[in-house]
């Protein structure tokens, strides 16, 4: 680990050398918020997927399902609390095929591999000692906690269409999970409805007026349960993928004030084993273009206007457990926080990292739970990035991507900056927008107080590595599992902001002066 420390620094310095720099003047419009998120915005999913699980000939799950992890590891529990408190999504592929013992359901399987069950497995079972463990732990580790729950129970396959499940959903046995949740005083913040049964669906679907109606159950259900409304968690649908009609057919069958937030999936760079991957990775017109399927679930919103907005209730990247050679590495984090900063300005109130931890996207490596290069990315957004969401523009240079919010402690503003080029630096200078009046220039921004920066880079210089630096710090674990401290560089205000070639910044300005963050 020492060699590690001693050169980190030296090997960047040599690397930053050979790029050279370009100026670029970035404005920030802070005079009004284009968008607000939600104060948890990171979340991360827990996944029920078997060890068995295995695409592309590898099997990268191990013992990171909901039924088998050991809860009790130091690593795991500091890794979360370090968000204090993290988000987080119980559910995935498998959740339709899970049943709750309790109540009725006195037979408990586990998942078993079965070629004609859905996604390849049998049928498989919540214990209620194990949701017993697992509030244990989310309640001792402060987790904010979004269940999502079986929405085919009591359907059957169409014998005319493969892959339609017809029939109401009979919601029994969810009855009795809740009122057994209740009465452990366990806390749910919302419930989310079925997984990827949207559109065309994933392994299975349901036609868009059925699922409309059997979310108006679900809410009457939580609604007569959770009797006090301060308490009431939340109903969320329909977790799949964007499909314009399918998703207006079903906001206009449930209607207004039923579904509480309008959660959607992103995996825009396609199957885990695809070798073009890292081009894609790198590729801002690539990057670009899910920007159509935020601004379509965005204009949803915009008409059915539900209480919580839009949420990516799941996003892995790649699909079917991520790639192997790309997803855990320090290159990964050039779509994720990408993808954070995009679906921010689009009004997505939530984004949802597949997974915690399993398969090749976990943030946490599956075995030894220490954190991959994302979890660093995803703890500074938590704690510097606020709720606030600033314009920015800046001159036309596609692989400086530049995203701007309002500090979350107060005063002041926080950037990321996301540099994809391979050979050029980035000396940024700021300026402010003149409020109010789109014809005065702006003014260039100067400031008085130091500024914060936090410098993410990879280990080696090479984004596949797996170890990040922070201002030339390796993040490794300390001997007691905790998460290392990650402390900002104060750099002279008077100064440009340096962002070194293929490495991504957060930056925090204090002095900032921007209306819309008093």
């Amino acid at each position: 680990m020492y060699f590690i420390f001693t050169f980190c620094p030296i090997i960047l310095l040599l690397w930053a050398s050979l790029s050279f720099a370009q100026n670029v003047n970035v404005v920030i419009h802070g005079a009004a918020s284009i968008a607000k998120t939600d104060d948890n915005f990171v979340c991360v999913t827990l996944d029920w997927w078997p060890a068995e699980k295995c695409d592309y000939n590898q099997c990268p799950w191990g013992k990171a399902g909901i039924l088998n992890l050991d809860l009790r590891y130091g690593a795991l529990i500091n890794a979360i609390k370090a968000f204090n408190p993290l988000r987080i999504k119980v559910g995935g592929s498998l959740q339709d095929n899970v049943v709750y013992k309790v109540g009725e359901v006195s037979s408990c399987p586990n998942f078993m591999k079965r070629e004609d069950g859905l996604f390849g497995f049998s049928q498989g079972c919540l214990s209620m000692e194990r949701w017993d463990q697992l509030n244990r732990f989310f309640n001792h580790t402060g987790v904010k906690l979004t269940f999502g729950l079986n929405a085919l129970f009591g359907r059957n396959e169409s014998q005319t269409e493969k892959g339609l499940w017809i029939g109401d959903w009979q919601p029994q046995n969810t009855r009795d999970f809740m009122q057994y949740t209740i009465s452990k005083g366990y806390k749910v913040d919302s419930y989310e409805f079925g997984n990827q049964l949207s559109g065309s669906g994933m392994g299975a679907k349901v036609d868009a007026k059925q699922y409309g109606k059997d979310v108006i159950v679900l809410k009457n259900l939580v609604k007569e349960l959770y009797a006090h409304p301060e308490t009431q968690p939340k109903v969320l649908g329909p977790c799949g993928f964007y499909e314009e009609k399918w998703f207006n057919t079903f906001l206009e069958v449930s209607g207004q004030g039923i579904v509480d937030g309008l959660t959607h999936h992103i995996y825009n760079l396609g199957p885990g084993d695809d070798p073009n991957m890292m081009n894609k990775i790198l590729d801002p017109s690539y990057l670009n273009q899910v920007s159509q399927t935020y601004k379509g679930v965005s204009d949803v919103v915009n008409k059915f206007r539900p209480q919580l907005g839009a949420w990516v209730s799941e996003s892995g990247g790649a699909l079917n457990g991520g790639s192997k050679d790309v997803s855990r590495t320090f290159a990964d984090g050039f779509w994720y926080l990408d993808q954070m900063g995009m679906a921010s300005t689009y009004d997505q109130k939530v984004f949802c990292r597949q997974a915690l931890i399993g398969g090749n996207y976990g943030l946490l490596n599956a075995t030894t739970f220490v954190p991959n290069p994302d979890y660093y990315g995803a703890l500074l957004w938590h704690r510097l990035m606020g709720s606030t969401v600033l314009a920015v523009t800046k001159e036309s240079d596609p692989d400086l991507r530049v995203y701007a919010h309002c500090a979350k402690k107060k005063p002041g503003v926080s950037l990321i900056f996301i540099n994809l080029s391979k050979d050029r630096s980035f000396n940024i200078t700021l300026s402010n927008a003149k409020p109010g009046d789109a014809g005065k220039p702006n003014y260039e921004f100067v400031g008085k107080q130091n500024r914060e920066e936090y410098h993410l880079r990879a280990l080696t210089g090479d984004i596949k590595d797996d170890i990040v630096c922070l201002n030339d710090v390796p993040m490794v674990q300390t001997d007691s599992e905790d998460i290392p401290a990650m402390d900002p560089k104060l750099v002279d205000a008077s100064t440009p902001i340096s962002i070194a070639a293929q490495s991504i910044a957060y930056v925090t300005i204090r002095d900032f002066e921007a209306p819309a963050c008093v």
